[in-house]
Formats: structure tokens, sequence, C-alpha cells
């Protein structure tokens, strides 16, 4: 026997099965809109020990890690067959992501990754890396998942190991195992990182939230959240992209912003969660922000509550991206519940809870950015005498 093999395999399988069943805590929030999780849900140690050891004692006698994982992050979300189902961003010590499903019994701890990734194919022009998939139940019966594809620069000059390209990439599937690969989505209003499908057809055409840019980081005269209709899904193009949500001056999404995951239907309204992007003398800071669409009409905002929802706070602002909270999933239960699943500084998966009603009254009655601080000052004085006066 190898006692070496045999003594860190059985250590090491005890400590990830502790880290797997682990319970989570619901924590009191003040602001009463959702409440944070105590523990992360995911993280890079939860990724299953077959994928990171060899274990044959022969060919792995000291029991090393082969395989290393840097991170699990921004993950798309669905309710498959009872279970909290999430499309995780995996990522490799070797920068590489990929996609693969973990699944909860309760949707807030207990999160174990499928037997497998995902194995997604490769169209014409292989992917560099995949990100990032918003996960869409269409009315035409397939399960979409719209992901960022990217690839290196084919225009830039020798030397140049940096620069890439980003596109929309689609695939489909009935059962999150086996995945049909469509060709990227066309459009003409630059690079796409953020883009989501909608669930229903739009006159008849397949339509999307967009995020128009110039390069694979910077939005330049592009930016905000774009909406256009295609008219086929197999051969996706977007003739023109509408902006409805762009990003301002002095805000919380000044630089840029994009929609996370696929809106939610109520009858006040089509919900949006969005991350939101400024710069800062530390870098750029990401944050989530809330707001909601005409019942008629998803691409018209009727009302944006001013500032940040969900915001990086503690240990959420250390990791290998800083101070960056972003989400492309939730889910929506059947009483009203709603589990946010977002991410902390690319690094790993958190979630936040709240509810249809708490969104509404957030989004219907907390008033919206005025753009200048003396008009700050103004609300706050409002809600003061508002107050004086009960």
């Amino acid at each position: 026997m190898n006692t070496q093999f045999e003594l860190r395999k059985t250590r090491i399988t005890k400590e990830h099965e502790v880290l797997l069943s682990k319970k989570n805590e619901e924590l009191f929030n003040t602001n009463g809109i959702y409440s944070r999780y105590k523990n992360p849900i995911l993280t890079r140690d939860h990724v299953p020990l077959e994928w990171r050891f060899d274990m044959n004692p022969d060919t792995n006698s000291l029991f090393m890690e082969r395989i290393g994982f840097n991170a699990a992050f921004n993950s798309g979300a669905i309710k498959w067959n009872g279970k909290y189902v999430l499309i995780v961003r995996t990522e490799g010590n070797d920068r590489k992501s990929f996609f693969a499903v973990a699944e909860s019994p309760n949707g807030v701890d207990n999160f174990r990754f499928w037997e497998r990734p995902i194995t997604l194919p490769q169209g014409v022009e292989w992917d560099t890396n995949i990100y990032d998939m918003r996960l869409t139940v269409h009315e035409d019966g397939w399960i979409y998942g719209v992901f960022c594809a990217e690839r290196k620069d084919p225009n830039t000059p020798q030397g140049d190991t940096s620069s890439a390209t980003a596109t929309a990439g689609i695939a489909r599937t009935k059962d999150l195992i086996s995945w049909e690969r469509l060709p990227d989505l066309i459009s003409y209003g630059g690079q796409q990182r953020n883009v989501v499908l909608f669930e229903r057809f739009v006159d008849g055409k397949y339509a999307f939230f967009t995020r128009p840019q110039d390069s694979f980081i910077d939005t330049g005269k592009g930016g905000g959240i774009g909406w256009g209709l295609s008219a086929t899904i197999e051969h996706a193009e977007v003739p023109e992209e509408n902006i409805i949500d762009a990003k301002t001056y002095h805000t919380v999404y000044e630089v840029k912003n994009g929609l996370g995951p696929h809106p939610i239907y109520t009858d006040k309204g089509w919900l949006h969660l969005a991350h939101g992007v400024r710069n800062t003398a530390a870098g750029l800071r990401y944050v989530l922000y809330v707001c909601l669409a005409d019942k008629n009409d998803v691409s018209k905002i009727t009302h944006k509550p001013a500032g940040h929802f969900i915001a990086p706070l503690q240990s959420e602002r250390v990791g290998d991206v800083s101070n960056v909270v972003f989400s492309n999933g939730w889910i929506a239960d059947d009483d009203g519940t709603v589990y946010i699943y977002y991410a902390s500084s690319d690094t790993r998966m958190h979630v936040a809870k709240t509810s249809i009603i708490q969104l509404l009254d957030y989004c219907l009655n907390t008033p919206e950015d005025k753009f200048y601080s003396h008009l700050s000052v103004e609300r706050i004085n409002s809600l003061i005498d508002k107050n004086k006066n009960l």
C-alpha cells in the first residue's frame, strides 16, 4: 500500500465532502431589499476531485493535483427538474474558461458539479476562450445559451499577444448535456460581450439584448444595453441595434453597462438585472442595478432606481479582478422568491435572496438618478420632510 497516496487522498476527499455539504446562512440586511448568504456557493475548491487528481497510485504516487483550477464564477441559472442549476464559468490554472453544470436541491448550498464539464462543439473558427453564458428557455422549445466567444484579434501587429475579439456565441440544448452549436450572432455595432436572448418572439423574430462596443475592452462610441431583432436563430443576424439603456456620465454605469440574466416577467412589467461599470483611482468598479420595463414592451424601460443594487462588500472585493460583482443568472420560483446568483471579483459565486414583491417595490418607489449633487440633496430633504410630517 502507498501510504502517502492513501493518507492524502483520504484527507482531501473528506475535506472536499465537508465543503460540499456545508449549510449556508441567510444574513440580515438593513436595506430590506435582499439578503446575502454568508458563504460563497461555489469556489475553485468545489471542482470535483476526479477533474483534478489522477486517482491511480501507480501514476500519481504522491496524490498530486494534475489539473488545477483558478475560479468558479459568472454563472447562468435555470430551474431544471426541481433543482437549482448553474452553468458555471469554470476557469483552469491555464486561464481557459469552460462551462460546467452545478446543481443544488435548495438554491443556497450543497451545490455539486455534474460528472463532466460541458463539451461545446466548435464552429469553423475555434474559440480561444468562452465565458458568461446567459440561459433562455425560449417559446420555440429550446434552451439557449448565449455567451462570449473570445479569439485572438487577427489584425493586431506582430508581437501583440493580448488583443482579442469578442462575439456572441450561441448554443442550444434540450437536456443541458448535449449542445448544438449555432453560428455566432452577426451584428454591425461592433464587438459583443454581453448578449441575452429574449424568451418570446417579437413580430415573429428572435429578439436580442446586446452590448455593442468598439473593441474588446473599451465600449468607445458604443456602449449601453441594445435591442435588436433577427429573422432566424440558425443564422442569427441583427441588422439594427437600438440603445435602450445608455451609459451615462457620473453614474454607476458610466463606462459600461450590460444586461445580466434573462428578464423576469411580472404583472407590473419586466424586471431587468444589469451590471454597471465606473472608473475609480483603483480601477474599474462593477456593480449591479435593477430596472423595470413595460409589461407589453420589454425594451422600454419605465422605472430605474438611482445607483447600485448590489456592490462588492468586504471579502467580495478581493480576487483575480478586484472590486467586482457580476451576475448573469437568477431564478424566480413559483412562490415569488428570487435567487440572484452573482460572482465576486472574478473568483467565486454567491447567492442573494429577494422576491418579486420586494423588487417591484424597489423599482416603483426608489427615486431615479437626477444626475446632479444638489438634486440628490433635494431628494434627501424631501424624504426628511415627509417623515417629519408623519
